[in-house]
């Protein structure tokens, strides 16, 4: 691991947990040239899944790129990293679970935003409003109203 402070590849584990239902391993380390302590995340590799999108091309899951898009979405919100990493788990979780390699976009929009839609409802119409390409401010106000209506 480099050290995000100095760049050296000499650290030390200070503590490591199991995280994401043993999923996911967190580990504390400490450089050992300047002191710095950082956190690295291990997951599992599981089998690539492949995502199709709208144009009809084919790429590899990102879990950066969706966690851009929660990041992007809820910029200026008040919804913590956790919580995204959370929502991040929960689709790729969602995804495994179908045991299809190839889904569409649609289909990982959709569940972004049902979890977006429990967490923030400004962050909702934000990701909403990209993901669903919003043409004209009518589209748009009928989905701020649906969201109000269904918390009626």
């Amino acid at each position: 691991m480099l050290c995000t402070r100095c760049g050296s590849t000499e650290d030390k584990v200070i503590d490591t947990r199991v995280v994401d239902n043993g999923k996911s391993i967190r580990r504390r380390r400490e450089c050992l040239e300047c002191g710095n302590r950082f956190t690295t995340v291990e997951r599992i590799e599981g089998l690539q899944m492949r995502v199709v999108k709208k144009d009809g091309t084919h790429q590899d899951f990102s879990r950066e790129k969706l966690m851009n898009g929660l990041l992007s979405a809820c910029s200026k919100r008040p919804v913590s990293n956790e919580t995204l990493e959370q929502i991040a788990n929960d689709v790729e979780s969602a995804i495994q679970a179908k045991r299809n390699l190839e889904l569409t976009t649609d289909e990982i929009g959709e569940m972004v935003m049902e979890r977006l839609r429990e967490t923030d409802k400004v962050a909702y119409v934000r990701f909403a409003s990209v993901y669903r390409d919003f043409t004209d401010v009518t589209l748009f106000t009928k989905e701020v109203e649906k969201i109000n209506s269904d918390e009626e």
